[in-house]
């Protein structure tokens, strides 16, 4: 009898740096950032208590390219992947071990009109947004007096909770 392991993890945090890309000698991408994780509990006095965790994670191939394009510091992501463990020696001949998330799935959990998700310039980001305020304000204007209701066409990328 075979003993089964998993090894999988799930996480949603902010970047704490931008996405880094590079190019291993064979041409594969490889774009690593930071994630930062929080929890908060209360201890037995009845205080709250917050921690942060720092997750090294690393995206290969299309995953990588598809984060160098939308992801930025700042931003909110599900990242689900596995635990990766490498050793490297240093120039002192000290070997050192850095652990990290090797994602297989990636989810923007910002807004899409967000800087970094896929906007260059914050113009751009601007200019969505007062889009958006105008079709909001639209909306309003169109269902005043009206019984029904919103029609599904009314409903906006920003009305959705995921």
């Amino acid at each position: 009898m075979s003993v089964r392991s998993l090894n999988k993890v799930m996480l949603i945090g902010n970047l704490t740096r931008d996405p880094e890309i590079r190019y291993t000698t064979g041409g594969a991408t490889v774009v690593s950032f930071g994630l930062a994780t929080n929890k908060s509990w209360k201890n037995p006095e009845g205080e709250i208590q917050e921690s942060t965790e720092f997750h090294n994670i690393v995206a290969w191939s299309k995953m990588a390219e598809i984060c160098q394009q939308l992801l930025a510091k700042g931003m909110k992501v599900y990242i689900e992947g596995s635990l990766n463990t490498r050793s490297w020696e240093d120039e002192s001949g000290t070997t050192k071990y850095k652990t990290e998330v090797r994602v297989d799935e990636m989810i923007l959990l910002d807004s899409k009109g967000k800087p970094g998700a896929g906007i260059d310039d914050t113009q751009e980001a601007g200019e969505k947004e007062e889009s958006t305020q105008e079709k909001k304000e639209e909306k309003t204007e169109d269902s005043k007096g009206d019984d029904k209701g919103g029609k599904d066409e009314d409903v906006l990328d920003d009305d959705l909770p995921f």
